[in-house]
């Protein structure tokens, strides 16, 4: 059995890449990237394949003799929109005759109303029109997404956040694991929700108290408020708003998962929050 992880350079297409040569071998394990320099670094017992998403010709040769797939989503700004490079991925799939992809989506894709749900939710769609055996990863959010809140409570400084919900935070690796877990399986689910547990910004802020000892204020205030705190560190405006916005999913209810399909593939409960916040602060 041949698997491949695509955008295999970045955090998580590493730590699937980790586990799968770990359970299968590393000669099993394709990495495909688009730099082979920093593949053979990161890679040195893995065949390297190149592969762009924006460019369907090397994605369907990197996808050659090759049965199960990682599809690791894009980040959104690159030179191609992200619902056209991943289209030009399923593409690659279909012509490449590969046998199962699991593909990295987003929260109850199919229904979620955030703006950040609609390339995966076409992304989905033409991996089902496509008729290869798939299954979807619908990751939450990574706790490493909170950097900025962390790195407050970890200097004992006031955190902030405006978000009036709950996400289910874990951490990337987790989820990472989880993929690779999942590209292995005999018989996979079609759809996965992966999620920690659901948390507000109030108790992630107890969490990060308990990981460091120390009693700062966690602090909720108006988007606006935000943005204007974000200014005072030197940020632009624009730039402020734009960090703001990371937060309007979890404030809509997109990430108010439920679900113990995280544990389940992994075969146990992910890190708690302090543990986990505590494992980021540490790197």
């Amino acid at each position: 059995m041949k698997y491949a992880v695509t955008a295999a350079t970045g955090k998580f297409g590493q730590s699937a890449v980790s586990t799968l040569n770990a359970k299968v071998g590393a000669e099993n394990v394709l990495v495909i990237a688009r730099n082979q320099d920093k593949a053979a670094q990161l890679f040195p017992d893995n065949p390297i394949r190149i592969g762009n998403y924006d460019d369907v010709d090397s994605m369907t040769k990197a996808f050659e003799n090759v049965e199960r797939v990682l599809f690791v989503s894009s980040q959104p700004g690159g030179p191609v929109d992200r619902a056209t490079a991943h289209k030009n991925v399923v593409t690659a799939l279909s012509a490449a005759h590969v046998k199962f992809v699991a593909y990295t989506s987003f929260p109850n894709a199919q229904a979620a109303v955030s703006a950040l749900a609609n390339d995966h939710r076409a992304t989905e769609n033409a991996i089902k029109a496509t008729n290869i055996a798939h299954s979807f990863l619908r990751n939450n959010w990574y706790l490493e997404n909170e950097m900025g809140f962390l790195q407050s409570g970890a200097h004992n400084q006031e955190t902030l956040y405006w978000a009036n919900n709950t996400a289910g935070w874990a951490l990337e690796r987790e989820y990472a694991e989880a993929a690779a877990t999942v590209l292995m399986a005999d018989a996979p689910q079609e759809v996965y929700e992966f999620a920690g547990t659901p948390l507000t910004y109030a108790a992630l802020g107890q969490a990060l108290q308990e990981a460091t000892g120390n009693q700062f204020k966690i602090t909720q205030v108006s988007q606006d408020a935000y943005v204007q705190s974000l200014e005072t560190t030197g940020l632009d405006h624009d730039t402020a708003a734009l960090f703001a916005s990371f937060q309007g999913p979890i404030n809509d209810g997109a990430l108010a998962e439920k679900s113990a399909d995280l544990a389940h593939v992994l075969g146990r409960q992910p890190l708690a929050a302090s543990a986990a916040i505590k494992e980021v602060l540490a790197r």
